[in-house]
């Protein structure tokens, strides 16, 4: 098999951070995003399901301001109020 051939999977640019409730806090770079005004940045990413890895979202990304710095995130609903978030392997 040639090596061009081989697909990248596509959810490996992402890391989960967590998944909680709609609201509920989540550490994202030392920032709970629920408090901060986020930015979408047009692009979507492939991420996998914390819990359930066979299971492939495509969720947004987005730009958040916060204590000076500029931190660029994944997230997206993976079920009926429940709230995956991801950072960015780079």
């Amino acid at each position: 098999m040639l090596a061009d051939s081989v697909s990248r999977d596509p959810t490996a640019d992402w890391v989960p951070v967590g998944i909680v409730f709609d609201g509920d806090a989540i550490d994202l770079d030392g920032v709970n995003p629920w408090e901060q005004s986020w930015q979408a940045t047009g692009e979507i990413a492939l991420v996998r399901h914390p819990a359930y890895p066979t299971q492939v979202h495509d969720v947004s990304v987005y730009v958040m301001q916060a204590a000076g710095r500029s931190i660029r995130f994944a997230a997206g609903e993976l079920s009926n109020n429940v709230w995956g978030f991801y950072r960015s392997r780079d």
